[in-house]
């Protein structure tokens, strides 16, 4: 059952942007944040993998208001977009969520930032709405590797520079 309303889907648990009768109510998600809040001292970085966009975000989603560690986040993200670019020339843009796409509440990226993961990116894959949540089998495997390259400079990074 669709709705013409934003809001009742929000709300009704068959629509996909159901938000969840509260904060982590979903066994999934609790599962997931019971786990990271037990594993924090030894967390330094937060991915999350999306489709589609092109585009390397970190937070916040939900403030313009830019986070202390911004420059040092979007140097990063820079370095790790052009990473991704010397393979296929595939061109990510990058910056925080809220000026980069639009304000979004909810983020989990803006969520590990919070808990104390301060390099928390999430990446929005190919394409840029053509083909949108159904890529073609031939742009899989080049946007895995492509991808995997962004990963290793965020990884060699934060295994580097982090105390």
């Amino acid at each position: 059952m669709e709705s013409d309303n934003y809001e009742d889907e929000l709300h009704n648990p068959c629509e996909s942007v159901y938000c969840g009768s509260s904060a982590e109510s979903e066994p999934e998600t609790k599962a997931v944040t019971t786990f990271i809040r037990a594993h924090l001292a030894s967390i330094k970085g937060y991915i999350t993998i999306h489709a589609y966009s092109q585009m390397l975000l970190f937070p916040y989603g939900y403030t313009e208001e830019e986070v202390p560690i911004h420059d040092k986040l979007n140097k990063l993200a820079k370095e790790a977009v052009g990473a991704l670019h010397s393979l296929h020339q595939t061109e990510y843009i990058y910056g925080a969520i809220a000026t980069t796409i639009y304000p979004c509440s909810g983020v989990s990226t803006d969520w590990a930032y919070d808990e104390g993961i301060k390099y928390s990116f999430s990446f929005e894959l190919r394409d840029r709405g053509q083909y949108g949540f159904l890529l073609p089998e031939s742009q899989i495997k080049p946007t895995c590797m492509e991808t995997m390259l962004a990963i290793k400079v965020l990884a060699k990074y934060i295994v580097n520079n982090d105390q």
